[in-house]
């Protein structure tokens, strides 16, 4: 009888562990995708967060890329702790139908690749310097594009005067790089401060944005001296050929559309319509490039400025049908959605969530205390976007309604204080 309990109890105690442990795969076969973020700080690594069907984060591993960060510090404007430190975008990038996940690391400008397996995990296997040597207290190596017609990846530097190089990606996805270097500067602007490399969906010209035509500097009361980009010259979006190898050809200048440009978005399943976010211009315009490099712009949709300007209108997601554009307001904490029909703009929720408030230490340009939003996610079913809030050390999930624009916060991820960059998934 007492053997009998003993076997009864050893029964019961195996059937919960056994429960317990679909109980957990339960939960882990809820995934139906996955995030990726760089936390930028000196010591750097990426977040891996599982992304369950209701749309909420769940943070599965945390991954050193071997490299450095900026951490909080500043480098475009000297200051020792401000979100979105590399002032840019697409830091962190999958490629090869999800296999393979690049990141920068700004800090000591050298790009990581890692293996992204068929769970979502991540294996680095590579990291390599940029060739860029860092001559202050931290690199600028910030934008990544990839080329997959010749296996080519390449990296943007906020500073020149080598802005561009670029990798050979070998099939296990080392990293080899290559001789070639470019520049954005012009014979009369020979300190220009770039923000995103993004190649044409045919691979046959890098667009890069330009958000300053020289380096932020301090007036005498201290107040920032900004030399914005394409205002008025019209020359803040540089377009660069792209040969059948990946090496690029003698750069083109052109309108970008409106002062400060900072993001640009492919339509989906468009080889030649895009979208361009303006920080200085406080709005978005869509443009068409061709065959020859040449681009057209339509007009500016500015969003509602009357808190103050500039809004600092920068990173910009897309539905996959085109009909939704959602663009994050960096100076006021929010993001504005506009409606997209037969190419033109109009705006549609401004803002479309609730203001993240940050601690109150971070100003933005336009004075106002911000909580510094940077890069953006949106789902491929388009249900659901992400946020980063840097200066409130949130990554935000919210819940996307189509019909309206409107966005509903359905949950809170905790990251790293102002330093974090780059969203990608899948």
């Amino acid at each position: 009888m007492a053997r009998s309990r003993s076997s009864n109890l050893i029964s019961i105690a195996l059937m919960l562990l056994f429960f317990g442990a679909l109980g957990v795969g339960a939960r882990a076969s809820d995934l139906v995708g996955h995030v990726y973020m760089q936390t930028n700080e000196t010591q750097n690594r990426i977040m891996h967060f599982g992304r369950n069907a209701d749309g909420q984060l769940e943070l599965v591993d945390s991954i050193p890329t071997g490299g450095a960060g900026s951490g909080v510090f500043k480098p475009i404007s000297g200051q020792e702790s401000a979100p979105n430190a590399f002032e840019g975008a697409g830091s962190v990038i999958l490629a090869e139908s999800n296999t393979l996940l690049f990141a920068t690391n700004g800090g000591d400008n050298s790009v990581t690749s890692f293996r992204v397996s068929p769970d979502g995990k991540l294996t680095m296997i590579d990291r390599q310097s940029t060739g860029e040597p860092v001559t202050g207290r931290t690199g600028t190596a910030k934008s990544l594009a990839y080329r997959p017609q010749s296996r080519t990846l390449y990296v943007l530097h906020a500073f020149g005067p080598n802005h561009l190089r670029s990798y050979a990606v070998a099939k296990d996805g080392k990293l080899k790089l290559r001789p070639e270097h470019h520049s954005v500067n012009t014979a009369t602007k020979t300190d220009r401060v770039s923000t995103q490399a993004v190649l044409s969906p045919d691979g046959r010209f890098l667009l890069v944005d330009i958000l300053f035509d020289a380096r932020p500097a301090a007036n005498p009361d201290g107040s920032p001296n900004l030399v914005v980009a394409n205002a008025p010259d019209p020359d803040g979006l540089v377009i660069f050929p792209v040969r059948d190898d990946g090496t690029l050809d003698e750069a083109s200048f052109a309108d970008a559309g409106g002062g400060g440009p900072f993001y640009i978005a492919f339509l989906h399943q468009s080889r030649d319509t895009f979208l361009n976010g303006v920080a200085v211009g406080d709005g978005v315009l869509v443009s068409r490039i061709d065959g020859k490099g040449r681009v057209t712009n339509g007009p500016l949709t500015p969003i509602d400025t009357s808190l103050g300007k500039p809004s600092e209108l920068c990173w910009l997601q897309v539905t996959s049908d085109n009909s939704l554009v959602l663009a994050t307001n960096f100076g006021y904490g929010t993001v504005s959605t506009y409606r997209l029909v037969d190419g033109r703009l109009s705006l549609l929720q401004d803002p479309a969530n609730n203001a993240i408030p940050g601690d109150g230490t971070f100003r933005a340009v336009n004075g106002l205390v911000s909580s510094g939003p940077s890069d953006s996610w949106l789902a491929p079913d388009d249900r659901y976007f992400y946020q980063i809030f840097g200066n409130a050390s949130v990554l935000v999930s919210y819940r996307l309604d189509k019909t309206s624009g409107r966005l509903t916060e359905i949950g809170r991820s905790p990251i790293p204080y102002n330093s974090p960059q780059g969203l990608a998934g899948f």
